[in-house]
Parts: structure tokens; C-alpha cells; sequence
């Protein structure tokens, strides 16, 4: 059997020019001096009409054969065919040819790229000349006949610039929705770069600092050290899968983290040096969309700032699984005992705040009576669309 799409998709790689030409040799097929495409053929003037000679051949041609380049050589095209038919109409041969007009008009007027005003003024004038040539042949049309055969053939010209105009907007349509989208993709990235460097970067500088008082006590510096060395490989493999997604011959999904990683990065804030209570109830829908990730960074982004700001504090963690919703709180009881890590800029919050109203929630980071600060996150399950 023929598959008709691949048929069809052979014969869009075509050159333009080839899938072109089908319609300038119908047409010009279409002017053998049968009657009854006589009788549809294109009159302006209202002169007697003569047979065919070897001039009305070169006339057909004119209109016909043009047409194969009306999308490549619009301006050559249009120039070529309204010659063709000026000698088809003075000559008074009014061949089905001239059609051929009509339509190199509104291809000119969907490709022509440059020139567009001079050709319309070119070809206005020429026009002109024609009406008085065939006025002077002895042409019965009168000015009102002249002027909507004009008209009629502006019309033309305006359907494809119509549809220039058209395709233009959809092309720039097209390119800022392009725009947004890596926009948004790059924001995206950007927000997992940040969570990703700033929870292990900070991580690390805690526990090197809190390593410096553990000179004499080899056991637990050992203890201290090799937690560094985890949360580095740690930061090392998120690293990598987030770089993997900037390459663009990687098709692989996306790892997003979710919920149930939650102990993993608790345990390793524990070792940072930071008492985290963790605790979690309720059912995890089958079904969460995005929202079991952006939990998962709310937990990460407060645990962040816990070990930055009140290092050494305790801090509780609660996850709690709705029907239609995950409840996370984040609560740290006051300022730490020891140097804190590198300051932040407040760009994880507002990231996390962006990513929590995206799925319709609500979030709040704000600092409690007296010491200590809570965080809290409600995120809607359901299609992340």
C-alpha cells in the first residue's frame, strides 16, 4: 500500500521551485483553443477576439511558465506574467492564461520581500498604460470597467499581503513563546542550582568549621570529616544530573526529588551538626504532580537556613500527606551556639514562594516571638499542568 504521509513528506523536501511547477503546466494546458475554456477565459477591453498565432503562444508561456518561481523569484514572477498578459489582452487572445495574473499577485503579495511599495506604484502605471492602449484599440470596458478590474486585482495583492501578515504574527507568536519557555527553563534551572549548591555548600562549611574544634578528639573529627566527604560526593552526583539536563543531546527525564528522600536529608543535616526532629503522617497520595519535589525544597531550603542562621538549634520537621494537599512546617528554636554558615540573599525563599503559588499553595517564612523562625508551606496535590 502507498503511505500517503510519507508521500507527502517526500514531496515538501522537494525544491519549491518543482512543487511549483505542477500548477504553471496545468494552466498552461488549461489554453488549448477548446470552446469551453473560451468561454472562461480572462477579458479586459471588451475587443474582438482573434485566433491563436505563434505571439499568442509566447503570451502563454508569459502568464504560465513564471508560476513555478512565484514563491523563489516573486518580483521576476509577477514582472513576467502582467507582460504576458498586457500582450494577451492587446493582442485580444483572452486565454484561461490570465488567470495567471491573480495569482502572481498574491504570491507577490505573501513573498515579495523587498520593493513592495515601488512595485505596487510599478505596476499601478503599467496598468494605466495598458487601460489607454487598449482605450485607443477601440475598448468598449469604460473607466468604471477599468477601475474594477483594478480593484479586483488589488484585492489580490491585499489577500496575500493579508496572509504575510498573518504568518508573520504567528511567527513572532511562535518565537515568544519560545522565548518564555527557556526563560522559564532557565529559571527553573537556576532555582535547582541554587537549592542544590547552597543546602551542600553550606553543609560542608558548617562541618569544616565545626571540625576546627575537634582537633582533640580524633574519633568524632574522623566522624566530622567523613561526613564532608559524603555531602561533597552528594553535591558532586546532584550536580551532574542537573548539568546533564543543559546537554542537548540528553533525553533522559529529569530527576526530581520527592518526599520519601526527606529521611536522607534529614540525616545528613544531623551530621552537619543540626538536632532535626522529623516527623511525618498521614498517606502519600499516589498521584502529586510537582508537589512532593517542592516539599521536598521547601524542607531543604529551611534546613539551609537553619544550619546558616542557628546553627546547632533545635529544629522540627513536619510533613503531613492530605487527601489534597501536603503541609510542611519547619520551626527552629532560636540562634545557634556556634559560628552559623555563609549568609544568603533571600533568593531561596522567594524561589521557594514562586514555586509554591505556581501549583496554587501558600507559603511563609517568618521569624516566631522571641527566638527562632518557622516556615510554612501548603502545596495542593494533583496534575502539576
Amino acid at each position: 500500500m502507498i503511505d500517503l504521509g510519507t508521500l507527502a513528506g517526500r514531496w515538501r523536501r522537494l525544491p519549491v521551485t518543482v512543487r511549483d511547477l505542477p500548477l504553471a503546466l496545468l494552466l498552461a494546458l488549461a489554453c488549448a483553443p477548446v470552446p469551453v475554456l473560451q468561454d472562461r477565459s480572462t477579458q479586459l477591453g471588451d475587443l474582438p477576439g482573434r485566433p491563436f498565432d505563434a505571439l499568442a503562444v509566447v503570451a502563454i508561456a508569459l502568464e504560465c511558465l513564471p508560476l513555478a518561481v512565484r514563491r523563489r523569484w516573486p518580483g521576476i514572477c509577477l514582472a513576467l506574467v502582467s507582460l504576458g498578459f498586457a500582450v494577451d489582452q492587446v493582442r485580444a487572445y483572452h486565454t484561461v492564461a490570465g488567470t495567471a495574473l491573480a495569482i502572481a499577485l498574491l504570491s507577490a503579495g505573501v513573498h515579495l520581500q523587498r520593493r513592495r511599495r515601488v512595485t505596487l506604484v510599478v505596476g499601478s502605471a503599467a496598468y494605466v498604460v495598458l487601460a489607454v492602449a487598449l482605450h485607443r484599440q477601440g475598448s468598449t470596458e469604460g473607466v468604471g470597467g477599468f477601475l474594477t478590474f483594478y480593484l479586483a486585482l488589488t484585492l489580490a495583492w491585499g489577500a496575500g499581503a493579508w496572509l504575510r501578515q498573518s504568518r508573520a504574527v504567528e511567527v513572532e507568536r511562535r518565537r515568544q513563546a519560545a522565548e518564555a519557555a527557556r526563560a522559564t527553563e532557565r529559571a527553573r534551572i537556576a532555582g535547582e542550582l541554587h537549592d542544590i549548591v547552597t543546602h551542600h555548600v553550606t553543609a560542608m562549611v558548617v562541618q569544616a568549621e565545626a571540625a576546627r574544634y575537634l582537633t582533640a578528639a580524633p574519633d568524632r573529627l574522623d566522624s566530622s570529616l567523613a561526613a564532608i566527604t559524603d555531602t561533597g560526593r552528594r553535591a558532586i552526583a546532584d550536580l551532574r544530573i542537573l548539568l546533564d539536563l543543559l546537554n542537548p543531546d540528553h533525553h533522559a527525564e529529569p530527576r526530581v526529588p520527592s518526599v520519601g528522600e526527606l529521611p536522607a536529608l534529614i540525616e545528613q543535616t544531623r551530621r552537619a551538626g543540626q538536632p532535626v526532629e522529623f516527623t511525618q503522617d498521614g498517606g502519600r497520595a499516589g498521584a502529586t504532580g510537582g508537589a512532593e519535589a517542592v516539599a521536598y525544597r521547601v524542607v531543604q531550603e529551611a534546613l539551609t537556613n537553619a544550619l546558616k542562621h542557628a546553627h546547632g538549634s533545635r529544629t522540627a520537621v513536619h510533613v503531613h500527606h492530605g487527601k489534597r494537599e501536603i503541609t510542611v512546617e519547619i520551626s527552629t528554636a532560636g540562634p545557634g551556639t556556634r559560628p552559623a554558615g555563609p549568609g544568603g540573599n533571600g533568593r531561596g525563599l522567594a524561589g521557594l514562594r514562586d514555586r509554591v503559588t505556581v501549583l496554587g499553595g501558600e507559603f511563609s517564612a517568618q521569624s516566631r516571638d522571641g527566638d527562632g523562625f518557622v516556615v510554612r508551606a501548603r502545596i495542593p496535590t494533583g496534575d502539576a499542568s
